[in-house]
């Protein structure tokens, strides 16, 4: 957020500065299009281009004689000078690289020109940069030079904005930027500064009188923040020199720019007492002094001033004393971090009256007391409700005590909740289940007893729930965690093996390693009545052994998409009776689709009776079965009528061979992808007995011959993509298949015919 907060004025300036000097310039419009541009410019533009490296074609309008049409360049609408190029990345995979020809310095009138986020492989900053002499505007950044900046920049004396930040870049010293006195925005954050000494840097930038903003962060700056004789840059509005090694205090010049609107000097080294001067600094709206080694007492830092303060972190420091009551006065706080600090006493209530705070982070103090009762700020929120846009209320590592408060629940938008390691006593009140908007709840290393309550299970959101180190009792159960998700890591215990009354196995999702079914053990066998396995979207990996099909007699879904598992299937299908639906996707099976598939007596039948999964019955609480398939090109989720759905999908694997003829007697079928493999040989023409089928997915794949005319006859076909393949001859475009849209046949050159654009030989004939 505080990063954000700078980037956002740094753009908004950046973008000010750039149009002024264009619409100044040539007033660009619509009538720039009529404008015929200068031939020496375009002789320029041309051998520049012929030095580019441009593989993603971003440049294929650069061909006409009319260079002011060109993408990323813009002219005089009165001269037809060329005044600006812009060829900065707009796109992750749009890059330029090459070499940067000197035939730029033909372009007399050039006043802006960048280059950012290309790709130019460690090349330097040509020299010849610092003869534009007109130019205005420069951005190199993050453009892949390399090397030591050339202080010959120093000569382009109307640069307002220089923007060169790149961790691949240094420079020897920085009289050269002395020399920039139009500059007014200067970002070189990541820049190798290791030569200059914060005396010099203090010296240089003193020099720049029209300077508003100043970004150098991770420049490795070592040693004081000097004081100049007199302040010059008095126009300052942006002061970024975090993430630097200074030794050093807050300098006392800080406090006389009365212009300044965002600090951030985080963790850079500082020490000493915060200058009480900055809470009177009139534009201030963002401070971060965070991780430094400051001190200050909160009574006389907070006690007035800070008309403006938006973001407010000075959190890892040694600020010491209590919270005064007029941290209230702090009407337009929207971030407050204090963490980490030495902060005692009590919570002031009035911190409820800060009705655009987001974040409230003061962790890691020796706060006391219980939670105070926000409610009084009720009749200064528009809302009516204490801190109405609170997203982040983190309170953890104090000695709070009490009961963890019902109002909690009045703060609806609350993302993260932590109040770890306090002296919290009573239940966990039922009411935290109805926000719904938590992801973190961290409540661990308290004193709180009674049972989890089943609410918490609604917390759909919840990525990270913590009750541990506390007197909780009573049984966890489905209720709990039926709307979460978590990350478990690790290897499958073999305690499961203990679990023979096991119905449901998920695992799904989570970040399980090993080489899990290949060396499964014996006694994970007993999982005999087992219904659903899922162990997909994890990092399993071996060959499925052979017997496992002979041990789940009752198994109806299984689920290890997204996987490593490789090998060739060797499934005893015939013994999975049970079986309706097997995810296999995006693995790394091999060999050929074994025929024994037609076996799955569970596809082979209709399934007209519809059973309702739900499981046990334990102490009042039902866990219901639901799945997620991929079909039709999307992700469909079921529950009530999950044993009604029938799929196979073997996607993504390294499956070779011929389809085999057998799956084509699984007349219930509904779900078919095999799509991303090696797949030879032709389309089963007896595809057309899977009456029932919904979904078929063959594309991307190596099959031939013609599209097997009998697919019309598939009514409830409602996606097909046969792409990618070597298919050839007419599309049987008639019955069911008129429905499907080109996209279903495209990437197979031999086929022709609606609904592709190809036309048949003998189409003309036939017309005349």
């Amino acid at each position: 957020m505080r990063a954000t907060s700078m980037e956002k004025i740094s753009q908004i300036v950046l973008l000010i500065l750039l149009v002024y000097g264009l619409l100044l310039a040539f007033s660009v419009n619509i009538s720039a299009l009529a404008i015929e541009c200068l031939a020496s410019d375009h002789e320029a533009l041309v051998d520049f281009k012929n030095g580019l490296k441009d593989p993603q074609k971003r440049l294929s309008s650069w061909r006409n004689t009319n260079c002011c049409q060109w993408h990323g360049i813009y002219c005089n609408n009165v001269t037809g000078a060329v005044v600006a190029i812009d060829l900065h990345r707009r796109d992750k995979m749009w890059h330029l690289s090459g070499e940067i020809r000197p035939s730029l310095l033909k372009l007399k009138s050039l006043q802006s020109l960048d280059l950012s986020f290309n790709r130019f492989n460690d090349i330097p900053i040509p020299k010849f940069f610092g003869s534009l002499m007109n130019l205005q505007s420069l951005n190199l950044s993050y453009a892949g030079f390399a090397g030591i900046i050339p202080p010959h920049l120093g000569n382009l004396s109307h640069l307002q904005s220089l923007d060169l930040k790149s961790f691949s870049l240094k420079v020897e010293n920085l009289q050269w930027v002395a020399d920039l006195v139009s500059l007014k925005h200067l970002a070189m954050d990541g820049v190798n500064l290791s030569l200059v000494a914060g005396t010099d840097l203090v010296s240089a930038v003193n020099q720049l009188p029209f300077l508003m903003e100043l970004h150098l962060s991770s420049c490795k700056i070592f040693g004081y923040i000097s004081s100049p004789p007199s302040l010059n840059f008095t126009s300052l509005s942006v002061l970024d020199l975090s993430s630097n090694s200074f030794v050093s205090m807050i300098p006392d010049w800080l406090v006389n720019i009365s212009t300044l609107q965002h600090i951030d000097i985080s963790n850079s080294g500082l020490y000493g007492k915060i200058p009480l001067g900055l809470r009177y600094l009139p534009k201030l709206q963002s401070l971060n002094l965070r991780n430094n080694n400051l001190t200050a007492s909160c009574s006389q830092l907070f006690m007035g001033g800070w008309e403006r303060i938006q973001v407010l972190d000075l959190g890892g420091n040694k600020l010491n004393g209590r919270l005064p009551s007029s941290f209230g006065n702090l009407i337009h706080l929207t971030y407050l971090d204090l963490a980490y600090n030495a902060i005692e006493g009590v919570i002031p209530s009035s911190i409820g009256e800060l009705c655009n705070l987001n974040m409230l982070d003061i962790s890691e103090n020796n706060l006391t007391g219980t939670l105070p009762e926000f409610l009084q700020g009720v009749d200064n929120c528009p809302s009516g409700k204490p801190l109405p846009n609170l997203t982040y209320f983190i309170m953890s590592y104090n000695q709070l005590y009490g009961k963890i408060p019902d109002w909690l629940v009045q703060l609806e938008n609350l993302a993260g909740i932590g109040l770890a390691y306090n002296l919290l006593e009573g239940p966990i009140p039922v009411s935290l289940g109805s926000l719904q908007n938590i992801v973190t709840l961290e409540l661990e290393g308290n004193r709180l007893n009674g049972s989890l309550p089943d609410s918490l299970g609604q917390l759909s959101k919840l990525s990270r729930l913590d009750v541990s180190s506390n007197q909780l009792t009573g049984m966890v159960t489905e209720d709990h965690f039926s709307k979460l998700r978590n990350n478990l890591t690790g290897r499958v215990p073999l305690s499961l093996s203990n679990c023979s009354l096991l119905e449901v196995l998920d695992l799904g999702n989570n970040n399980l390693f090993g080489s899990i079914l290949g060396d499964l053990p014996p006694p994970l066998r007993n999982l005999s009545i087992l219904e659903t396995m899922d162990l997909g979207n994890n990092r399993l990996s071996g060959v499925i052994p052979t017997w496992f099909g002979k041990d789940f007699p009752f198994l109806r879904i299984l689920i290890l998409r997204s996987n490593a598992f490789s090998g060739e299937l060797l499934l005893e299908f015939s013994k999975l009776g049970s079986l309706q639906v097997l995810d296999l996707a995006i693995n790394d099976f091999s060999g050929n689709i074994p025929p024994s598939l037609g076996d799955l007596k569970a596809i082979t039948q209709v399934q007209r009776k519809n059973r309702y999964l739900l499981y046990g019955k334990y102490d009042g609480h039902y866990y219901e079965e639901r799945l997620n398939v991929y079909m039709k090109d999307q992700i469909l989720t079921y529950t009530k009528t999950l044993s009604l759905v029938t799929s196979i999908d073997l996607s993504d694997n390294n499956f070779s061979g011929n389809i085999p003829n057998e799956i084509t007697k699984l007349f219930g079928l509904v779900v078919l992808n095999l799509s991303r493999n090696h797949i030879t040989g032709q389309i089963p023409g007896t595809m057309s007995n899977l009456l029932q089928l919904s979904s078929l997915d063959l594309s991307n794949n190596q099959l031939s011959g013609t599209i097997p005319s009998s697919l019309s006859s598939l009514s409830f076909l409602g996606f097909l993509d046969l792409s990618s393949n070597n298919l050839l001859g007419v599309i049987p475009y008639t019955g069911h298949m008129t429905t499907f849209d080109a996209i279903a046949f495209t990437g197979n050159p031999g086929l022709c015919g609606p609904p592709l654009p190809v036309k048949c030989s003998g189409d003309d004939d036939k017309k005349q």
